[in-house]
This record gives C-alpha cells, structure tokens and sequence, in this order.
C-alpha cells in the first residue's frame, strides 16, 4: 500500500516565497510595535485606529478596537464607519478583510482570510478574502472562513462556521452554517 501523504513536499512550502522582502519587513515591523496596540488602555479607541492607518488599514470614523484583537497584516485591511471588533478577536488578514459600515464583529471571532491549496502537493499559500457586508453581526466565537461573503444585516450565530456565502438578512448558525432565520426589519428607539 503506498503512503498517501509520501506525495506531499512540505519542504517546498517552506521554501516557497510567500511575500516580497518590503512585505516581511513590514510585518516584521508591525509585530515588533505590536505591543503598543495590544497593552494600550481599552478607552484609546483612535491610538489603535491610528497605528493601523499607519500601517495601511483603512480605518473609518468612530471606529472600535479592543486592545487584545491579533491583525495579521493590517495594509490587507478596511474598516467601515461605526465598526467595532471585540475582545480576542482574529483578523487573519493574509489576503483582504473588508468590515463594512455598523459591523459588530464579537469577542473571539475569527475571519480567515489565508489557506493553502489542498490540492497541490507543496501546498502552496492561497491569499483568499473575507467581506462582511454593512450591518453584519459576527457573534462571540465565530469563524469565516477564506473567500467568504456575509452580506449587509446578517447575523452569524455564535460558535458557527461560515464557509459559504450568508445572504443579506438572514441568520447563520451551526457548523457548517445553514440558513436558520430572517433577520428582522430594524426597530428604532423612540419611534
């Protein structure tokens, strides 16, 4: 019987360049001054804001960071107005994350926007893209993965993997998520 995993070559992906020589040095960069994003004081919402703009992230208004949130590569990434990301929460951004406009996206959540062609033996790196649409909720502990779309106003549940599109106003849960809901039409507060 032969071995099936003899056909892969580990030591090509490791050899493999991944990123250009300014691209390493500025992630390099970033993880050398992380520690003044992670330690900086909760309420310092603009600090953070403007060392991800430093960095390249294009980063709207009254936008909100927690300080323990991990950002892969911060110029692969764009934030919407009114965006919060919570405590503990992962941007894996080795290819494009996109937060729309009044996203929340939750503590300990997860986009993923990098993986490796399965397909191929050296497994090379595939520099996918995660868009969350305007008005998407990402629950506590949630995770999208590459080259996904949730659309504007869907709810992913809490805990569910998202590996396909979540249409605009529905509700995700579950792993792989499926459709559970539609979203509600919106009440306003004093109307």
């Amino acid at each position: 019987m032969t071995d099936p995993y003899s056909a892969l070559d580990i030591s090509a992906n490791r050899r493999a360049r991944k990123w250009s020589r300014r691209a390493l040095a500025g992630r390099a960069l970033w993880e050398m001054l992380g520690f003044a994003f992670a330690w900086s004081p909760r309420q310092l919402w603009g600090w953070r804001n403007l060392m991800l703009r430093l960095f390249g992230a294009r980063v709207g208004r009254n936008v909100r960071i927690h300080p323990s949130v991990r950002i892969a590569v911060p110029w692969n990434l764009a934030i919407g107005d009114n965006t919060a990301v919570g405590e503990g929460a992962i941007l894996y951004s080795l290819g494009d994350i996109t937060l729309g406009a009044d996203v929340t996206v939750s503590q300990y959540a997860h986009l993923c926007a990098g993986t490796h062609d399965y397909r191929q033996a050296d497994l090379p790196l595939v520099k996918a893209s995660v868009d969350i649409g305007d008005g998407a909720w990402i629950c506590a502990a949630a995770f999208v993965g590459p080259d996904v779309r949730v659309g504007a106003f869907a709810i992913v549940g809490a805990g569910a993997v998202v590996v396909n599109e979540a249409v605009p106003w529905t509700i995700v849960g579950g792993n792989p998520a499926r459709r559970i809901a539609e979203r509600p039409p919106l009440e306003h507060a004093g109307r």
